[in-house]
Formats: C-alpha cells, structure tokens, sequence
C-alpha cells in the first residue's frame, strides 16, 4: 500500500530535475502521473539546455514501469490555453486530478541594473505566471469534484530571503509564497490543501552549469563543480552541504501530499540544510 494510492497527480517540469524526481516518487507512492514538461529548448534567456522530449519520455516510461498510468503532455507553462490542454487530457484519461505539482522553473544571474527586460520577464512568466497558470488550469476541476486534494507549489529560499545576482528570481519567488497563501484561503474551504516548498540550492542542471561556476568562480579559467562547492556550502549551516539532492525535496512533496499532512496548508517549508536562519 502506496502513501498516494488511488490519487492522480499532475506535475509540471517533469521531464528532469526536480519535476522528474516528484514524477517519480508521487508514482513510487501509488499515484498516476500527468507529466508536463515543455520538452524544448524555447527560453532565449537560458544559457543551460532545458529537457528534451527524450527527458518527458523516459519518465513516463518510468512511472509505467511502476505499474502506474502515466499522460505525457508537451505544453509551455506560460501559455495556460497549453496547460489547459495537458490538464484535460490528463482528466480525460484518467478521470480526476488530486494533486497538482507546480514544479517548471529555470534560472539565470544578472546585476539588478545589468538584467535585460527579456531576462525579467522569461523568468517571472515561467517561475510565477506559470505557477498561476498550472492552478487556474488545474483548480477549478478539483472544485468541481469535491473531494479535496493537494497543491504544492515550488518556491525556493530565495523566496524566504534574498541573494545577489538574482532579482528577478527572488521576486518571482517571493512572489510564489504570495500566490500560496491567497489560494491557501480560497481552496481550503473546499478541502484543498495549498503549500510551497523552498529548497536550498538543489543539485539540478538549473544550478549546475556553467554560468553558475563562472559566477561563483570567476578568477578561474573554465572552473567546475569542484569549484564553487565551498561557497554554496558556506550558504548552509549543516556541515558539508553545498547542495541537496532532488530526491531530498521530493520526499517533503509527498509528505504534503499525503495525508500524514491532512491538517497542514497555507505553510512555506524550508529544505534548506538551515540556510534560511543563517
């Protein structure tokens, strides 16, 4: 017996990183998988490749191989006539949704007054608008079912506090645990539990690449991730930590998810080795 056996869930960004790690164990749990993920190489801004649809294939095969149904569904997260798309032929397939995984997001680094207006806004209309839009296409059939459910959306503790280099990151962030607490109140009433996670610095390609190490090392000539570990770990209070794994943050999603946390909604839950309180 599964923590999520019977539940279906829907995730977006699941084609790699964090999204395919949550695809993963929420199957691993018994749920059935509606797996989102843009699968393109369609974000001028980013410097890092974004997951093929190679990536979106080999996780629903995974989450088949559990003994799961699974629905891939190519769709931009910025466009919600696209999600709108993916959550209906989730439903259409298989018949409810009951947990909603606001995953998709990237990352870049800019000074504020260096940041270019097509940097600001790839990163609010994918880190925030695509979070509001993954709820509105979600929610309403979730309502209309009347049999509660869970939300989870992915913030960061750049939405708890602030580094340099990331403005709009940590706006679009900030921005996520606003969202969070309003659909909190307006979907409890129907037993709709709403929550983010805010993981530290997470070992994905989001944070590790190139643009990350020449940031963080910039004396050294084609630096690694051997190279920016200590200032990553020197963000954490627990020895050792530069970054945690996707697996680690996963395993606070299904928590949520699962009724252990029945009475627990509207909360910001730090995955941060004690970044936050350092």
């Amino acid at each position: 017996m599964g923590l999520l056996d019977g539940k279906v869930a829907l995730v977006t960004g699941a084609g790699r990183g964090q999204g395919r790690s949550h695809a993963l164990r929420l199957a691993a749990e018994g749920a059935d998988v509606i797996a989102v993920d843009i699968a393109a190489n369609d974000v001028e801004t980013i410097t890092y490749p974004l997951a093929g649809e190679d990536d979106l294939d080999a996780t629903v095969k995974d989450v088949e191989r559990m003994g799961r149904r699974a629905v891939k569904a190519v769709a931009d997260v910025r466009s919600l006539s696209e999600l709108q798309r993916a959550a209906d032929a989730g439903l259409s397939e298989l018949g409810q949704i009951d947990i909603v995984c606001a995953n998709a997001g990237i990352g870049s680094w800019a000074v504020s007054w260096e940041m270019t207006e097509q940097q600001w806004k790839d990163m609010i209309d994918i880190n925030l608008t695509g979070v509001f839009n993954t709820v509105r296409a979600t929610l309403p059939s979730m309502v209309e079912r009347g049999e509660g459910g869970s939300v989870v959306l992915t913030s960061s503790t750049a939405g708890l506090r602030a580094y340099a280099n990331t403005a709009h990151y940590t706006a679009a962030k900030h921005g996520v645990i606003g969202l969070m607490k309003v659909l909190a109140q307006e979907a409890g009433p129907h037993r709709i539990r709403v929550n983010a996670v805010c993981p530290t610095t997470v070992r994905t390609p989001l944070v590790i690449n190139d643009s990350t190490f020449e940031l963080f090392a910039p004396h050294l000539e084609n630096p690694t991730e051997d190279d920016v570990r200590e200032p990553f770990e020197s963000l954490n209070i627990l020895p050792g930590v530069a970054w945690i794994e996707p697996g680690d943050v996963s395993d606070a999603v299904v928590f949520l998810c699962s009724d252990a946390a029945r009475f627990i909604t509207g909360i910001a839950l730090p995955i941060d080795a004690g970044n936050i309180v350092k």
